[in-house]
Order: C-alpha cells, then structure tokens, then sequence
C-alpha cells in the first residue's frame, strides 16, 4: 500500500527538490525531471518551462491521486546520499528540512542496511518528537557496569530505547529500558558487598526483588526505588495479553516519565558503586596496618566507663555517596 502525504507536505517536498534555498541543492528544470527518473519514475514529461516549483508539485500530486508510490519514490530519493555527490552540507541540509516536514505528517527518514526508508512516528514538532526528558544521566554505563561485555549490551539498549522513543515505539522503548534496569541491578547484586542479604536465590528474583534490594542496601535512593515500580508495571506488558488487560498501551508521556527514572537509578548505582569502593579501600588499609601489640589496652573513658574509640565507624556507602563530589561522564541519553 503506497503512502498518502498531505498537499502542504508535497508542496514542502516541491520546494526541496527545487533547491531554491541555500543550502539546499540547486537543481534546474531539466535536472527535476532527471532527478524523478532517478528515483525511479516512469514515463516522466520533460520539463515545460512553467515555475519549476508548480511543475514538481503538481507532479507529485498526479501521481499521488493515480494511486502509484512515486510521491515516497521521491522523497526517498531526496534522503539517499547517492544523490549528494560532492555535496555533503547540501546533504545533510536536506535531511534535516526533510523530516522536519514529514514529521508533521506522523513520518521520519529512518536507515535499512544503509538505505533510507520511511518510518512512522508521532506527529508534532521536530523538536517536540525529538527531545527526551531533561533529567540527565551524568554516568557513562562502564561506572555502573564493570563487566565489559555486560557495560557494551547496556549501551545499547540505552541507544535502541532512543532509538524506539524517537520513532513512536513507545512500547518497545519501555520494555528496553526495564530489561537493561533489571540487568544492571542483578548485576550489583553479583558483584557488591551487601549489608542486607538477599531475600531469595539470584535466579529467582525479578526487577521489583532487585529494587527492593538495592535500597535496602542503600545503593539507590528512595525516590528511585519508588518511581521504579512504573517501569516495572509497564515492562511487564511484554505480554500482549497483559497489555489488552489493562487496556492501556505506553505512549511518549509514559517514555518522559520513565526515562527519568533510569536515569536517576544509574546514578545512585553509580555514586554508591564508588563510595562502597572507597569504604572498601579504608578498611583493607585499616586491617592490614601495624598490628597493635597484645599488651596494649586503650585507656578507658572514665566519664562514660568505656573505649572512647567504640563509638567510631566507617562511612556508609550512602554517606560517601551524598560527599562524592558532583559531575560525571555525560553520555547525552
């Protein structure tokens, strides 16, 4: 089934293909119909010396209302770097312009094994379809993740999550972004000293067991633990069946409340990660000082009738965290 674009989206299409704005790629009259025999039109009139804008959106008109596919043929064709020879600003400049109309029309230009293609998305705004949520993550995954194969599968759903986010695939983005959540918390669960013990076997746990673990080992802060559980509710919608259930699929609002989230839990994951180091790194020092000799006994503390160093201990990774001082790698996710 051919695509079906609104007038004002051919008349903007027109005016691409003419080039009539710098830095757009100039092209004559004779080089437009040239220009639809490379996309792959057939039977294309030479051009008649009427405005070269009329001629080109008139063109994609007829042949939108003869049911063909020529208008996608085009617009396709605008977005292929084989028609840039050279002309890598003009290239980049029509891409930019190209989707900034199609997306008003609910489309984007998406990659295919290196070929563009058409990709629906929620219509709206350029800018509007496109930003994510301003809660930064201010770690890059390799401080949450030592292991680096684990770290380089993390970075990657993080990357298709956006890639979903920006294209409408709002369900796929959220079940990306609670199965990375999952893995990068059992992965802490593995490989970090816990306080609390875990409540049941590794295997056995899911993400809302991993939550609740983490914060009762204060590797992530309340409000992340809490705000979580949305994106376990909506991970969980894996199961088509639990989507018509609750009859309600994820949308962009949903993805602008859940992001956040991951983010905030990475972050925590990531300043507790070195504060337990820390903590880790004074206590070997500690236990591996001069021993005191057997003989010695700390004066005791008369006032309150026992060792005044009883009292001292050793900072909790919370503690070190809220003392970490701010910044981090920016990952722009």
């Amino acid at each position: 089934m051919s695509e079906v674009f609104d007038d004002s989206t051919l008349t903007e299409i027109a005016h691409l293909i003419c080039g009539d704005e710098p830095p757009l790629r100039y092209r004559k009259g004779y080089e437009i119909a040239a220009f639809f025999q490379r996309a792959g039109w057939d039977d294309v009139p030479e051009y008649d010396n009427t405005p070269r804008h009329r001629w080109a959106r008139e063109l994609l008109k007829e042949r939108q209302e003869d049911g063909t596919d020529d208008a996608q043929r085009a617009i396709l064709r605008l977005a292929n770097r084989l028609e840039y020879h050279n002309q890598q600003q003009e290239y980049h400049a029509t891409l930019k312009r190209l989707n900034e109309i199609l997306v008003l029309d609910g489309r984007r230009i998406g990659e295919d094994g290196g070929h563009p293609v058409l990709v629906r998305c929620e219509a709206g705004f350029e800018d509007e379809v496109r930003r994510l949520p301003r809660v930064e993550l201010k770690v890059s995954v390799t401080e949450v993740v030592s292991d680096p194969q684990l770290a380089a599968t993390v970075q990657l759903r993080l990357d298709e999550a956006r890639t979903c986010y920006e294209h409408g695939a709002y369900t796929s983005a959220v079940i990306m972004l609670g199965s990375l959540l999952e893995g990068v918390l059992a992965h802490a669960a593995q490989v970090r000293v816990a306080a609390v013990p875990m409540p049941k076997p590794l295997r056995s746990m899911g993400l809302n067991d991993f939550l609740n673990f983490a914060y009762e080992n204060k590797w992530i802060e309340y409000d992340a633990k809490l705000n979580s559980e949305l994106i376990r509710q909506y991970r969980n919608l894996v199961h088509p069946l639990a989507e018509k259930q609750k009859g309600h699929s994820p949308n962009r609002d949903t993805l602008d409340m859940c992001w956040p989230v991951v983010n905030a839990t990475l972050n925590d994951l990531a300043a507790t990660a070195t504060a337990t180091a820390t903590a880790t790194a004074t206590a070997t020092a500690t236990a591996t000082a001069s021993p005191v000799p057997s003989s010695y006994r700390a004066p005791a503390d008369r006032s309150r009738g026992r060792n005044p160093t009883a009292s001292a201990q050793r900072p909790s990774p919370a503690f070190v965290a809220r003392r970490r001082p701010a910044g981090g790698t920016p990952t722009g996710t």
